[in-house]
């Protein structure tokens, strides 16, 4: 087989390489917003000696990967083509195509369902040969295991088709896939492994269980910890891949410090990300877009709060947190106390206007809170009244004009017919209430023990009409199909005044990275690596509208209160001044660009190629 063209910038023009992510085409957490991304900046270096290499999952790949026909997979003559045609050859259900993202790269799905006749099997041999543990009751890491055992059979056919001055480079993100590092050393495929951990597994469970977590990393007993917390094979498995690949890296210096003290490696380097910046020919788009996004959010705003009082959406700030539910690892609880006191300020200030703060995480609940879902009706109800009242009187305004004598105004409300205005007074009559509005808009499966709820009932933040810090806690994400928001979470971020994440366990944070590709102003925390990125790398970062809370060797009660100070100083802001932050903010999205951080992965992948 002859090497495939290069394309004019192409990299390491004799080198393959396959990217491993158990979220190729599987979205189920961060990792695929990173490997999404960052297809576009790395198809023009690699160009079909690039491959992605997943699990395949039916419902999940349905939408967003293309099978390749068998014609075509019968006649391609790249070394993935012939390593999935060998794998089916011996009976493997093995899919080669498309993933529908931007660079549309090539891509190979296994069913790792497959394999779970030899289960007994595999997991005995990653206990005789690799002293890895796996228990009869944990079917994601019965996953696992089958997942590592395919990927090592397609890794021996695509080396196998490695012609003369061709070499292999095997790039494998998070635990999930780094099981089959240690058997591919084993069995001394000729590949070049890289091995990533975004966040060690160890470090994410002691940071929800130590609030001082990073004083205490370097005596962690890493084994006794992983058997506390019942994570000891997955643990076994991360520790494995780390130490089997010939080169490891993280994403951000902070999960540095965990690497060495957790699993007993240094990074041979890090690896920070980026997104796929999408940048508009005018900076005006960016304010088009926020006033419509925002309108939106009014609508919602209207519904929720109006019935019980009414309030100037002119003068209201929407701020938002967003993510994973963990209550102290995501900085809910910094920030939650950060508003208490923001709340109290804009009480005792005089000053004008409010903040409705969302909180958009995942919880378990019932259903939608009927109550919430009986506003929004109703508002639409007036709404529709409205309208029909506004259509009967244009055109009754429009005839009196045009056979008017003079030049006055008529009386509107004489346009109106009587069914009409009773209409509007019965529908405004059902519309009002005194009951307040709900901080929370779904029933939780068990709200007596939410730590943002038990927060807001011991802090009072309930959302009378004499707070200025008004709370909506929306335990699900946010998508078009919700009859409360109506929206996609890019498009909310958009409609936002400021993104709220001052994390306490965070190796990377794309919450915050979202928010500044879309011109939204963020905050982040010097203890989330993009907050530590930003810190080393971006000169007063404030002016840029990107503020990093220090948390690092800080008190709970010296972050929380500069966190309010931050906020204080955002609402004090004018519309002007808004503004042009967030044009500042656009104009610093470039930076984290993956066209511009891709360079660190080209150095790893140039660091592996020299080991052996």
């Amino acid at each position: 087989m002859q090497p495939t063209p290069h394309a004019p910038d192409a990299l390491f023009p004799d080198a393959l390489l396959v990217e491993v992510a158990w979220e190729v085409c599987n979205q189920v957490g961060g990792i695929y917003t990173v490997i999404r991304s960052k297809v576009p900046a790395t198809m023009p270096a690699w160009g079909e000696r690039y491959c992605l290499l997943g699990p395949y999952f039916a419902n999940q790949a349905q939408g967003e990967f293309e099978p390749m026909d068998e014609l075509a997979l019968h006649t391609a003559s790249d070394p993935y083509a012939a390593a999935v045609r060998a794998m089916r050859a011996q009976g493997y259900d093995v899919q080669l195509g498309t993933w529908l993202v931007t660079g549309r790269p090539r891509t190979v799905l296994i069913n790792p369902f497959q394999a779970y006749p030899q289960l007994g099997q595999l997991k005995t041999d990653l206990w005789t040969r690799h002293g890895i543990p796996a228990p009869d009751t944990d079917d994601l890491l019965h996953q696992v295991i089958a997942f590592g055992h395919l990927t090592t059979i397609f890794f021996q056919h695509v080396a196998q088709q490695v012609v003369a001055g061709q070499r292999l480079l095997g790039h494998f993100h998070e635990w999930m896939t780094g099981v089959a590092i240690p058997e591919l050393r084993r069995l001394q495929v000729p590949a070049h492994l890289l091995f990533t951990t975004h966040a060690t597994l160890l470090g994410r469970y002691l940071a929800m269980n130590d609030a001082a977590f990073y004083d205490h990393l370097m005596w962690v007993d890493w084994e006794a910890e992983a058997k506390k917390f019942n994570i000891e094979p997955a643990v076994r498995m991360e520790r494995a891949a780390a130490h089997g690949s010939h080169v490891f890296t993280t994403v951000s210096e902070l999960t540095v410090r965990e690497c060495i003290y957790l699993l007993d490696r240094i990074p041979d380097a890090v690896l920070p990300n980026g997104l796929n910046i999408e940048r508009f020919v005018a900076l005006h788009e960016f304010q088009n877009l926020h006033q419509q996004y925002k309108a939106k959010i009014h609508e919602f705003v209207m519904a929720h709060f109006f019935q019980s009082y009414a309030f100037d959406l002119d003068k209201t700030l929407y701020f938002f947190t967003s993510g994973r539910y963990e209550y102290h690892n995501k900085g809910f609880d910094l920030t939650l106390e950060a508003l208490a006191r923001l709340n109290h300020r804009l009480q005792q200030s005089g000053l004008e206007g409010q903040v409705v703060m969302f909180f958009i995480t995942k919880r378990p609940f019932t259903s939608i809170n009927p109550q919430v879902l009986e506003r929004r009706a109703v508002l639409d109800e007036v709404r529709e009244t409205c309208r029909a009242i506004e259509h009967q009187v244009g055109e009754r305004l429009f005839y009196a004009a045009a056979a008017s004598q003079d030049h006055k105004l008529p009386e509107l409300g004489a346009m109106v017919d009587d069914y009409w205005k009773l209409r509007y007074r019965r529908t405004l009559q059902s519309w009002k209430t005194t009951a307040l509005p709900p901080v929370i808009t779904h029933n939780l499966v068990n709200d007596g023990d939410d730590d943002i709820l038990n927060f807001m009932r011991r802090a009072d933040l309930l959302n009378h009409r004499h707070d200025r810090v008004k709370m909506v806690y929306h335990p699900d994400f946010v998508s078009p199909s919700s009859p409360l928001l109506g929206m996609e979470y890019g498009q909310f971020v958009r409609g936002c005044h400021m993104g709220v994440f001052p994390s306490y366990y965070e190796p990377w944070g794309y919450t915050p990275l979202e928010c500044v590709a879309r011109g939204v102003p963020a905050i982040t925390s010097d203890l989330s690596g993009f907050g530590d990125y930003v810190l080393q790398t971006i000169p007063d970062p404030e002016q840029k509208g990107i503020f990093v809370v220090h948390r690092q060797e800080k008190s709970f009660d010296e972050s929380a209160e500069e966190l309010t100070e931050m906020l204080w100083q955002f609402v004090q802001l004018s519309r002007r001044e808004r503004i042009m932050q967030r044009n500042a903010v656009e104009s610093s999205a470039e930076l984290f660009d993956w066209k511009n951080l891709r360079v660190h992965y080209d150095r790893a992948y140039a660091l592996a190629l020299e080991r052996q």
